[in-house]
């Protein structure tokens, strides 16, 4: 499973970038795996895919093997009287039995995983994201009533700040370290999709309907994601920062965070053009 777009420029791909002490989690220069899972929700999203990744590899090599036995055994050289046989009720009941229980090896972790997933535990965190054309708009409801605009940094605003290229925003999500954080997305004009990879997190946002998700992140360091559903001219420009940091630091950026929200008028906000 693959949540990060692909063709966000080459300033992304960066392996060894640092913002105050925390490792920015960025995709570096031919990466083949999935950047490292940093929820409960990715790490069992890995560990499905592995499984997956077992079984297709297993299953290509046996119909490999398969056909290059056919090539060589019955090719018209070594086998000129051609078989006759059109029948064989025990080869008929394998290849019907086997492919079932593939699928029940694959089902039932699946289902776990998305029982897993749809299961929101209690939060300490809920946040309400409101994708826009195109920026996001986030909303504390839980540890307090303000809300603020998330809009892509400049090419020169994120070098200045040190902040990877397309993926940088001038206020970023703060969210604190091992505590279950709710997502509640809706969108105010066209459907747009929250997604933050290594947090196992990808959820539509739509006009008038309220969607639910949650992470709980395992690890400090900032963390990014994009808009994964086509909303428009500028999709690919909407962004999402994600800062996991200490219990005391999410105490200190909030006391800030009431302050400077509280009154800002957000509503009648644009996005940098």
């Amino acid at each position: 499973m693959s949540f990060r777009k692909t063709g966000i420029g080459a300033g992304v791909l960066a392996a060894a970038m640092v913002w105050a002490g925390s490792a920015l989690a960025v995709p570096h220069e031919y990466q083949l795996g999935m950047e490292p899972a940093a929820s409960p929700v990715m790490e069992r999203i890995e560990s499905f895919h592995t499984l997956l990744v077992y079984i297709i590899v297993a299953i290509c090599i046996f119909v490999l093997a398969l056909l290059v036995w056919v090539v060589l055994r019955y090719n018209q050289r070594a086998n000129p009287v051609p078989s006759k046989t059109h029948h064989n009720a025990l080869l008929e009941v394998a290849w019907t039995i086997i492919p079932v229980i593939i699928l029940v090896v694959i089902a039932v972790p699946s289902f776990k995983l998305l029982y897993f997933e749809a299961d929101i535990p209690k939060p300490d965190v809920q946040i309400r994201v409101i994708g826009k054309q195109w920026f996001w708009t986030y909303e504390y409801t839980h540890d307090g009533d303000f809300q603020f605009d998330s809009v892509i940094l400049s090419d020169d605003a994120a070098k200045a700040a040190g902040e990877p290229r397309l993926l940088g925003v001038d206020n970023p999500v703060v969210v604190p370290v091992n505590k279950v954080i709710e997502i509640e997305t809706t969108g105010a004009d066209v459907i747009h999709s929250w997604a933050l990879p290594e947090m196992g997190v990808k959820m539509d946002a739509i006009p008038g309907r309220l969607n639910h998700t949650w992470f709980k992140a395992t690890r400090t360091g900032t963390f990014y994601g994009q808009c994964s559903e086509l909303c428009g001219a500028r999709h690919a420009f909407m962004p999402i920062e994600v800062k996991v940091v200490t219990d005391a630091e999410y105490a200190a950026w909030l006391a800030k965070a009431k302050k400077k929200f509280a009154s800002a008028d957000t509503n009648t906000r644009l996005a940098a053009q």
